[in-house]
């Protein structure tokens, strides 16, 4: 025995570190009876247009986060007024399908009961923002008589479950759907919290105490995201996801199954390494019966391993980058009972959603529309949300929301194709596809001035940006190329930057770090350039870039591809104009 060793302390708790304490939100959720907390008594409470730190952390699980206006921060402080409170909600809509009277009974609700605009999310579901809340149990009860609802729209537990749109499109489409959907259900929370807070159902006397056989008591230890894609497109951006499936098809032409992806997860935070935006691994290959199983394990396997002492750290991406796949799969494997088998091959070219009509496997058609940062309102000369109401009121088939925020008229017959197409073409709805390649393959999120965690602009800034720099992708010959371009005003990448040919992510009023080079496809992060720039900024570093690109490309060769061969250097060496932050 060494000298060292034989010195050391006899005493456990001296050689043994201390746990680390969990974090608050921990014992919030055990508190909670099963995210009931103090909920109902709070929203009833009409002296205030806020929740306790508590209850908003309860909320979200219920799809809700609390907000409040920051352009009226200062303005109500100095009159010693309280925030300009309001809350955001989530829908839960699985694969993105709404019905004709669902999309009318939402527009409505906006109209009357939040602020009256809709917005498409890069999740591909509907949030409303504004809402008071004395408004809260009219929109859920509202959304609730058309078989709607916001449950785990948001909250550590498995969030909307995104599919490629359009599954009239083909046989496959529609089975993988299908599984999607099945997915979403299966992994909603047990609890009864949600019918009882919002649309006041109560709990049968005697009945058996209530329990959450999949989450346990605390459900797991941060948000869980989950897609289906299936190739060529990669429209859910499938490697960002905590759990994905890639559609597999047999030489029958038939869905043979799944590869699994795990792991993946783009939130970060500025100046802390520990933290890092991630692809997901390819875990096997599974048949299509197993999917349920195979999500089950994985998520359980989360929920019992993933960190709880730091949120930071808490995502599935940070429980296999420490403990290795190889490790990972084998608890998967012995959780479910399946053995995986190895991935199949497979190829990802696209991620930009059709626009315009389109022809579909059984004879019908949708529309594909472009929607700039999913924004619908009313603006003069451009009044998108009415002639979207005025479509939903004569539509016989669907309403399908796509991952890149844009909207698909589906289900569209032979017979009633002339009057849409007329609503269309009446309000000028079918010009907003004839835009540059850039503008149709760019998302942001919300940030200012409602998100509580925005640095910077980001849906406000975005149409600007893009003015500046489509006449410079004009003027090389690239105009209409797809090029994606997106913007978050904080480091969690909401609307998925880091997998952005172009990706600006905001760390301070007017200053983003500025991200090259992934791959058009979705199978590649980009790399940081500039640490800190405004968007002008931006746009003088990426013009002579751009000149570049046009004269240096290889055929075929994507934007995001070549900067990464050409421009970024292997060691990450930083480029900016402008001032530091």
């Amino acid at each position: 025995m060494s000298t060292e060793s034989a010195a050391a302390p006899a005493s456990a708790s001296a050689i043994t570190p201390a746990p680390k304490p969990l974090v608050a939100n921990e014992s919030i959720k055990a508190a909670s009876n099963f995210l009931r907390g103090n909920l109902a008594q709070e929203i009833a409470d009409s002296s205030t247009g806020a929740i306790s730190e508590e209850g908003g952390q309860l909320t979200k699980f219920h799809g809700l986060y609390m907000q409040d206006d920051r352009d009226q921060r200062n303005a109500l402080k100095k009159a010693g007024k309280e925030k300009a409170f309001s809350f955001m909600l989530r829908v839960r809509l699985p694969g993105g399908r709404c019905t004709p009277q669902q999309w009318m009974v939402l527009d409505r609700l906006a109209e009357q009961v939040a602020a009256p605009s809709l917005r498409l999310t890069t999740r591909q579901t509907f949030q409303f923002h504004g809402v008071l809340k004395a408004n809260l149990k009219p929109l859920v009860r509202g959304m609730h008589a058309v078989l709607l609802d916001s449950i785990a729209a948001c909250g550590d537990v498995n969030r909307n479950v995104m599919a490629a749109p359009n599954p009239e499109r083909s046989a496959l489409l529609q089975r993988v759907y299908e599984h999607a959907r099945a997915w979403s259900e299966f992994a909603l929370p047990k609890t009864r919290a949600y019918h009882e807070i919002w649309l006041d159902d109560t709990l049968v006397a005697g009945g058996e105490p209530e329990s959450e056989p999949m989450y346990g008591p605390t459900y797991l230890p941060r948000k869980f995201k989950t897609a289906f894609a299936l190739p060529p497109s990669n429209d859910v951006d499938i490697f960002s996801q905590d759990l994905g499936f890639i559609a597999i098809v047999g030489d029958d032409g038939r869905l043979a199954g799944y590869n699994v992806t795990v792991g993946g997860g783009l939130g970060m935070s500025h100046g802390n390494e520990k933290t890092f935006p991630r692809l997901a691994d390819v875990l096997g290959f599974i048949a299509p019966e197993q999917v349920n199983a195979i999500g089950h394990a994985v998520l359980t396997t989360q929920r019992d391993f993933g960190d709880r002492t730091d949120r930071k750290h808490a995502r599935l991406k940070y429980t296999i980058a420490d403990r290795g796949l190889a490790w990972f799969r084998g608890e998967v494997e012995r959780r479910s009972g399946i053995t995986l088998t190895a991935p199949r091959r497979f190829s990802f070219t696209t991620i930009e959603d059709p626009h315009g009509w389109q022809r579909c496997a059984d004879g019908t058609w949708f529309y594909g529309l472009h929607i700039l940062s999913g924004r619908i309102k009313d603006v003069p000369g451009w009044p998108m949300k009415t002639a979207l109401r005025e479509i939903a009121a004569i539509h016989l088939g669907d309403f399908r929301l796509t991952p890149s925020q844009n909207l698909s008229i589906s289900g569209v017959t032979d017979a009633s194709r002339p009057a849409i197409h007329a609503i269309l073409a009446k309000h000028g709805l079918a010009n907003e596809n004839a835009r540059s390649g850039l503008r149709l393959n760019a998302l942001s999120c919300v940030a200012l001035p409602t998100c509580g965690l925005a640095l910077g602009e980001s849906e406000r800034m975005l149409p600007d940006l893009i003015a500046k720099l489509d006449p410079v992708l004009a003027a090389a010959g690239l105009g209409a190329d797809a090029i994606s371009l997106r913007v978050t005003g904080c480091p969690n990448g909401c609307a998925r930057p880091y997998l952005a040919e172009i990706g600006l992510v905001a760390k301070a009023p007017n200053k983003y770090a500025l991200y090259l080079g992934a791959s058009y496809n979705g199978t590649r992060l980009n790399r940081l350039y500039s640490p800190s720039v405004t968007p002008d900024d931006a746009v003088v570093l990426l013009t002579p870039i751009i000149q570049r690109y046009a004269l240096e490309r290889s055929p075929g060769e994507g934007f995001g591809d070549w900067c990464d061969r050409a421009v970024l250097p292997k060691d990450a060496t930083f480029h900016s104009v402008g001032t530091k932050a």
